[in-house]
């Protein structure tokens, strides 16, 4: 009976996680489609809760996602250390190892993770450190649990998604009329460039920031108050990007409850 009820949950699981990704990132395409099924039967990972996402028609499994497997699995534990012989804080290069016990007298699984400015995003400038532990940490996970599929934080380059019709390029994100200051990159470029590497639905952060900036649109709202929106979006996004997640379908939820 037990057997049966897990695999119903699996069953359910993969619907609604095609259901999500369809809507999300449009069409898939039968392989695709497999290997999400098969993720989801498998390993019981969720597309809304951020735990696995498509990037450049391919599928990855996420930080979260990994860390949700190994709890659900009883994981005994994670050991991580610097490899200090690799290691130059004065150039920002980090080099980790992680050791992660699936069970009590387990041997453990090893995993090296390393980062530095050359492959990593310019948003997280400065957290090379944490970067490199959380790709080793990444690695050793899929090797404890048979995850063949690459982790998005282990990526040194910055992946496009699927082209669809709710990609941030064929969306325009508003301009304010000041022009940028100090050689900084532009408002808008930044907030394309979060959208881009979070995978985040563009017109719920187009909502999300007018709610956030007391206006109508974005357009209205003032430099300095698009600014603070950017930082908080960063923020919240490298900190819970579940949790943004979640925030984000509630204005898609919104929407929906105000249409005829």
């Amino acid at each position: 009976m037990e057997h049966r009820r897990k695999i119903n949950r699996a069953g359910s699981l993969a619907v609604q996680n095609l259901r999500f990704a369809r809507r999300h990132w449009g069409i898939l395409t039968a392989e695709q489609a497999r290997g999400l099924k098969s993720l989801s039967v498998e390993f019981r990972l969720s597309v809304s809760l951020g735990e696995v996402c498509l990037l450049d028609s391919k599928w990855y499994v996420t930080h979260s996602g990994l860390l949700r497997l190994a709890r659900r699995q009883g994981c005994r534990g994670i050991q991580t250390r610097p490899l200090r012989e690799f290691c130059d804080p004065t150039s920002n290069r980090w080099v980790f190892r992680a050791v992660v016990y699936r069970s009590r007298g387990s041997k453990g699984f090893v995993g090296y993770g390393d980062a530095d400015p050359s492959n990593t995003s310019p948003l997280v400038r400065g957290a090379e450190m944490r970067v490199a532990e959380t790709r080793a940490v990444n690695r050793a996970l899929r090797k404890a649990y048979g995850i063949g599929l690459c982790s998005v934080e282990e990526l040194g380059w910055a992946p496009r998604s699927v082209q669809t019709k709710d990609h941030p390029e064929n969306h325009t994100v508003p301009q304010t009329a000041h022009p940028p200051n100090n050689g900084q990159p532009r408002l808008r470029d930044r907030l394309c460039q979060l959208i881009r590497q979070h995978q985040l639905d563009p017109l719920l952060i187009k909502r999300f920031a007018s709610e956030f900036c007391g206006t109508e649109s974005l357009r209205e709202a003032s430099r300095d108050r698009v600014e603070a929106f950017i930082n908080h979006l960063a923020e919240w996004a490298a900190r819970d990007r579940p949790g943004l997640l979640c925030h984000l379908t509630s204005y898609a939820r919104s929407s929906e409850e105000v249409k005829p």
